[in-house]
C-alpha cells in the first residue's frame, strides 16, 4: 500500500494541479508541499504567466522566490534541484531576480534570500551582480556580528583564579571572595549583607597558535554549512592563537586562505553543484600541516563520497594516527539538520574521527575542549 501511494505521488507532481481530480490529495503533508513547489513552477506559461493568468495558481501567488528556492532544497535530491532552478531561469520566467536590479534593491536582505542569491549568482551580471553582492554583505555582517560574541566566551579562555580583579562582569564574579571581604558589613538587625567589594576573576587568553583546517563540501545540499563554514572561518581567524586554512571542495579543491577574512568575497567565489571527491580535500589539506598536535580539521560535509571511501578513511586514520584533531560536521547551521551517509561517518569514526551536526555555537565549544 505505501509502495502504491509513492507511485500516486509521483504522478501528480508529474501531472500537477489537474491529477487532483482523479487521483485525489497527495497523502502527506510533504508530498503536497512537493507537488505545489513544482506546480507553482510548471503551471506557469512560456512568458512567465501562470496557466489562465493566474501566475503560481492554485493560491500559490504569496510564494516568493526566496521560498520557492528554500522549499525545493529542503524537498528534492540535489540532482532535481539543480534541474528545477536551472529550469525557473531558462524557461519559465523567474528571471526578475538576476536581471532586474531595482528588483533585487527591493527585496528583504535575509538568509532565505542571501541563499537564492548564491544559487544564481553565476547568471548575474553588471549592476546587478553588485547589488547582489551588497545583499550578501548585509546578511554576512549581520551573522557574524551575532554569532561572533557566543563564539568569543566560549573561546575566550578559563577562568584564572589566582587573578582577581575588582570589575568586571556578572559571569565572572568570584563570589567565594566576594562573600569573604564582604562579612564584615554584615547588618544582623537588617538581616542584610552588603556586597561592598565585589571581586571577578579574570581570563587566561590561550596564546598558543592553534590551526584550524576547514574543509567545505560545496555539492548542491550544504548550501547552509557553506555560508555558515565561511562566517566561522572568519571569526575564528581574527581570534587571537589561531590561525586558519579554508578550502571549498567538490571533485577540486579551491584554496580560500587568502579570502578568509572575508565571507564575502569566500561566498561570491564558490561554486556550489556538481560531484564531490572528499579525500581529495583531506589529502591537500593534509600535505600543509605543519604541526600535528596544535591542528584540527574541520570537515563539513554530507560524507556522499563520489571519489573512494576507503581513500578518505585512510586518511582521517593517518591524521589521527599522527595527533591531528579531526571532525566530520554532518551539518553547520543554526538547526543542525543532519543529513549525510551514516556508514562512511561511522568508518571515519572509526578510523579516529569525531563526527557530529552542530550549530556555531556547538562547534566552538568543541574547539574550546580540544584547546583547554
Amino acid at each position: 500500500m505505501a509502495d502504491d501511494s509513492a507511485d500516486l505521488d509521483r504522478w501528480r507532481l508529474v501531472l500537477g494541479r489537474f491529477a487532483e481530480q482523479s487521483l485525489g490529495s497527495p497523502a502527506s503533508a510533504e508530498a503536497a508541499r512537493r507537488a505545489r513547489l513544482l506546480d507553482h513552477l510548471y503551471g506557469r506559461g512560456p512568458a512567465g504567466r501562470g496557466v489562465g493568468g493566474t501566475g503560481a495558481g492554485s493560491g500559490d501567488s504569496q510564494l516568493t522566490v526566496p521560498e520557492w528556492i528554500r522549499g525545493v532544497r529542503d524537498l528534492f535530491p540535489a540532482e532535481a534541484c539543480e534541474v528545477v532552478t536551472a529550469h525557473a531561469l531558462e524557461q519559465f520566467g523567474l528571471t526578475e531576480l538576476v536581471t532586474d536590479a531595482e528588483t533585487l534593491r527591493s527585496m528583504e536582505p535575509n538568509m532565505d534570500l542571501l541563499k537564492a542569491v548564491l544559487t544564481f549568482k553565476g547568471t548575474m551580471h553588471g549592476e546587478v551582480l553588485e547589488v547582489a553582492r551588497a545583499v550578501v554583505r548585509k546578511v554576512v555582517d549581520q551573522l557574524r556580528e551575532r554569532l561572533a560574541t557566543q563564539v568569543q566566551q566560549a573561546l575566550s579562555g578559563r577562568r584564572d583564579v589566582r587573578a582577581r580583579r575588582r570589575h568586571g562582569r556578572s559571569r565572572d564574579l568570584d563570589f567565594r571572595e566576594t562573600l569573604r571581604r564582604s562579612l564584615r558589613h554584615w547588618d544582623p538587625q537588617a538581616g542584610r549583607l552588603a556586597a561592598v567589594d565585589p571581586r571577578f576573576t579574570s581570563r587566561l587568553r590561550r596564546r598558543l597558535a592553534w590551526e584550524i583546517s576547514i574543509l567545505v563540501d560545496c555539492s548542491g545540499s550544504m548550501l547552509d554549512s557553506v555560508i555558515h563554514s565561511a562566517v566561522m572561518a572568519g571569526i575564528f581567524q581574527a581570534l587571537p592563537g589561531f590561525r586558519v586554512r579554508l578550502c571549498a571542495f567538490d571533485t577540486e579543491v579551491v584554496d580560500l586562505t587568502d579570502h578568509v577574512d572575508d565571507p564575502v568575497e569566500v561566498l561570491m567565489s564558490v561554486q556550489l553543484g556538481g560531484g564531490t571527491h572528499i579525500a581529495r580535500a583531506v589529502e591537500y589539506a593534509e600535505q600543509r600541516i605543519e604541526q600535528p598536535s596544535r591542528t584540527m580539521l574541520v570537515l563539513v560535509t554530507d560524507f556522499f563520497e563520489g571519489g573512494g571511501p576507503a581513500r578518505l578513511v585512510a586518511a582521517v586514520k593517518r591524521l589521527s594516527g599522527a595527533g591531528v584533531r579531526v571532525l566530520g560536521l554532518a551539518a553547520l547551521d543554526a538547526s543542525a539538520r543532519p543529513v549525510y551517509d551514516h556508514r562512511l561517518a561511522a568508518e571515519c569514526v572509526a578510523a579516529g574521527a569525531d563526527v557530529a551536526a552542530l550549530t556555531p555555537e556547538q562547534l566552538a565549544a568543541w574547539i574550546g575542549r580540544v584547546i583547554s
